[in-house]
């Protein structure tokens, strides 16, 4: 039985997560939308206390302006700062793992240099914990959107410590891969996969576009989910707006098969 729970965007997601009788827990540390360092709501070792009483594993997702692969040094020099930052304060509280999207390279750019950017970036990064690489739903550049890609990038970082992956089922949906055999695709390249973003989507297969629904209200059969967490054998968080709702079912869902 795979542990399950949501992203929290509260100023206390113990609390929450408590309240949604979830067992792991996903949330920013800050504003998710500037490049400030991580805020730390407290005593970092008793902040990590208070999770492993409450039985809950935590994972943090980093800030969304972060582009590891950017050939744009005001973005890429920034972004590799705030994940050493962020890898950094996630291991003081003991997160089992940081989760960064992919990036991507604009339509000018060579993805190459992207992939290189990115071999570069995880040498010069500590990494205390594992570095989850998310999966993305579109753009031409992006270095996690195809299969095609992801084994190109693979090919650059995946062989470093504390390397792993995330796979988000609305972000795979609208890029064009089919979620019914996803998961052995995807270990095909990675051989693991750590963290499950469990979402559905509210536009059509191979749509490019990245918004969430909630799990059994999307675009996605729900059945497709449901097999994506019992292949992945990963811990699942729901990003989705009745994440308390989507972790019940899921959970109901994943027990009963």
């Amino acid at each position: 039985m795979p542990r399950i729970g949501a992203h929290f965007h509260i100023e206390n997601p113990l609390a929450e997560a408590t309240a949604t009788g979830a067992d792991v827990a996903q949330f920013f540390l800050g504003d998710p939308q500037d490049w400030k360092p991580p805020v730390i709501p407290g005593d970092p070792a008793q902040v990590k206390q208070a999770w492993v009483d409450a039985g809950i594993d935590v994972y943090i997702h980093s800030p969304y302006p972060v582009n590891l692969a950017s050939t744009n040094n005001r973005i890429r020099h920034p972004s590799r700062n705030i994940i050493k930052q962020q890898l950094k304060a996630a291991a003081s509280i003991g997160a089992k793992g940081l989760v960064v999207h992919g990036g991507h390279v604009s339509a000018k750019d060579d993805p190459q240099d992207g992939l290189l950017n990115w071999a570069k970036a995880v040498e010069q990064i500590d990494r205390p914990i594992p570095l989850l690489i998310e999966n993305t739903a579109g753009g031409d550049g992006a270095m996690a959107r195809s299969l095609e890609m992801l084994a190109r990038l693979w090919d650059a970082v995946g062989g470093l410590d504390n390397i792993g992956f995330c796979l988000d089922t609305c972000h795979a949906n609208s890029a064009g891969i089919d979620l019914a055999d996803a998961v052995d695709r995807v270990k095909s390249i990675t051989g693991r996969i750590d963290l499950v973003h469990c979402n559905n989507s509210r536009d059509e297969f191979d749509s490019g576009q990245d918004r969430h629904a909630d799990v059994t209200k999307g675009t996605i059969d729900p059945a497709l989910l449901v097999g994506v967490i019992q292949a992945a054998g990963a811990p699942v968080i729901c990003e989705t707006p009745g994440y308390a709702a989507d972790v019940r079912w899921l959970k109901g869902q994943v027990s009963a098969g």
